[in-house]
């Protein structure tokens, strides 16, 4: 079954990566969330 993430995880990992300009690689390392996930929800 696929993870579950809540609107403000989903708007923390996109914060991460546009503002502080965190990497998808290192989101992932930290969160184990998949790049394929963060990248669409940065789209």
């Amino acid at each position: 079954m696929p993870q579950s993430y809540t609107p403000e995880f989903k708007k923390k990992i996109v914060r991460l990566h546009e503002e502080e300009g965190r990497t998808y690689k290192s989101i992932t390392a930290e969160y184990g969330v998949s790049k394929a996930s963060i990248s669409k929800w940065c789209s």
